[in-house]
């Protein structure tokens, strides 16, 4: 009796035991029927046919790039994804740097209509007024004038210009004009006329408004053209940044759409997984943070210097002013000026009778032209005015900093694209449902040594970020040496302008 009882005991023991294997069993089975639908619905919703989609999970072992287990993916399917999370990738980069693109492409279209106007706006201001003060002898001279706009626009539009080239060879063609129109009683040759301009320098016959309207004026044009190349460099530096070529496949279809094979398309992917695919995919972009903070400091202090001590605004509306003020010097010191001339470049001819005009009908006695009141001051360029375009840009330009760095976190923080910080342990982990355990990398290149996600070869630097860090490091270099006054393109010939140091032009390519 017993002996039944225990080998009744023992077959039980040994049917539950079959019953429990059979229950384990059926996992397999029942992973394999379990049904796509959602898969296949969110698969057409991105316009892919669901041709090669399974009804049911089917075995993985055909996937590449995600987990091989049961699986809703076919190969082309797992394929056509892969390419969608490049496309999703792209996007999420474009979409976020919007605002940089549009902001260099708004504000340098802004600021050049701005600056060009400006000098337009100078230089009708001195037509105007002088052809109202001097008359015929300012038409019959005005090509003098001319000259110089045709050259601050040439410098302005980024022509090898020397800024104290120009306004010097201005000064010399307008001492001889004007010491004609002085002395109308002699003839003068064009040498005689040479001679009068070498004695320019040492005579001085416009005082110290030479010297005053060139700091003015280079300062003031130095700086809108380095701040216009720099907000043009800025928008072309986005683009050339922002086409990534993607290496990091594996890790993008991986964090968003190897859920969607698995059958579970609600399933975001972990945070942290998410930062190190997108610290791996963008480390060379992350390599270029401290050059870009650096050019966007100097875009800032620039534009600050334009609104202050550089006022382009200020400068343009003071040429005619000074030029006027020179004009009206050499005239009241006429005499005196003369005598030093005579003595220097001999006694002139005298020019014959129906030539001779007195200082009065000769315009030598008008008084120049009245300055504008803040009332009568001409309507603003372009629409606006300088501080409020300074202003505008200053407040686009602070968060730009940190930039490239930040943008792993930025795409993260999407929920769109990866589940909240705080959804730990309801996120997908890479393999399935879970917390992510992994560290996040630092940032840069030389960090994804050990970026579990995405096999990045540290020992081969990106060629076109190392380009971009120099155009950085130039045009930032450019910016700074625009807040001192310097122009680059003329550094080693020109010293600071700033009023206190002689400016002097050495020609040492062509050995004067």
């Amino acid at each position: 009796m017993d002996a039944r009882l225990s080998f009744s005991r023992y077959r039980l023991l040994v049917l539950l035991c079959a019953v429990a294997a059979l229950s384990g069993s059926r996992s397999p089975a029942a992973a394999a029927g379990r049904s796509c639908s959602d898969t296949r619905q969110v698969y057409s919703e991105k316009g892919y046919s669901t041709g090669t989609a399974p009804l049911t999970q089917i075995s993985g072992e055909h996937l590449r790039l995600c987990p091989q287990d049961y699986t809703c993916c076919s190969s082309q399917m797992e394929e056509m994804l892969a390419l969608q999370s490049e496309r999703d990738f792209l996007k999420a980069i474009e979409d976020n740097s919007q605002f940089l693109l549009t902001t260099f492409t708004q504000r340098h279209r802004r600021f050049d209509e701005f600056f060009r106007e400006l000098i337009d706006l100078s230089e009708k201001s001195m037509n105007q007024m002088f052809t109202k003060t001097y008359g015929r002898l300012f038409t019959q001279n005005a090509h003098v004038f001319q000259e110089l706009f045709v050259e601050l626009r040439r410098y302005y539009s980024g022509g090898s210009v020397s800024l104290t080239e120009v306004l010097s060879d201005f000064w010399s063609r307008l001492v001889e004009r004007v010491f004609s129109l002085v002395n109308p009683q002699y003839q003068f040759s064009e040498d005689y006329l040479e001679c009068v301009s070498k004695h320019a320098e040492q005579l001085q016959p416009f005082g110290d408004v030479p010297r005053k309207l060139r700091v003015q004026v280079s300062r003031a044009f130095i700086a809108a053209r380095a701040l216009s190349q720099g907000l043009a460099t800025g928008r072309d530096i986005v683009n050339k940044a922002t086409k990534v070529n993607s290496e990091c496949v594996r890790g993008l279809m991986r964090q968003w759409y190897c859920p969607l094979c698995r059958g579970m398309p609600s399933l975001r992917p972990c945070h942290s997984l998410c930062l190190n695919v997108m610290k791996g995919c963008l480390a060379n972009q992350a390599d270029l943070d401290t050059e870009w903070n650096n050019f966007i400091d100097a875009l800032y202090q620039v534009s600050e210097k334009l609104e202050g001590p550089f006022n382009m605004e200020l400068a343009a509306d003071s040429i005619s002013v000074k030029v006027s003020e020179a004009i009206m010097h050499m005239q009241e010191n006429s005499v005196g000026i003369s005598s030093k001339v005579f003595q220097g470049c001999g006694n002139p001819r005298p020019a014959p009778a129906r030539s001779k005009r007195s200082p009065k009908e000769s315009g030598g006695n008008r008084r120049p032209f009245r300055t504008y009141t803040p009332e009568e001051k001409p309507t603003t360029a372009a629409g606006t005015n300088l501080d409020r375009l300074v202003t505008e840009l200053k407040e686009r330009l602070r968060p730009m900093r940190g930039f490239w760095v930040s943008l792993p976190h930025t795409i993260c923080n999407d929920e769109k694209m990866a589940a909240d910080v705080t959804n730990e342990d309801r996120c997908w982990n890479g393999q399935t449902r879970g917390r992510y355990l992994p560290d996040v990398t630092g940032d840069g290149l030389v960090s994804q040594i050990n970026n579990p996600e995405v096999e990045v070869d540290i020992a081969r630097p990106d060629v076109r970020t190392r380009q971009l860090i120099m155009e950085l490091r130039v045009v930032t270099n450019k910016l700074r040496h625009a807040q001192s006054g310097q122009d680059t393109d003329f550094v080693d010939s020109e010293s600071h302008v700033d009023g206190s140091v002689c400016v002097c032009v050495v020609y040492m390519d062509r050995g004067w």
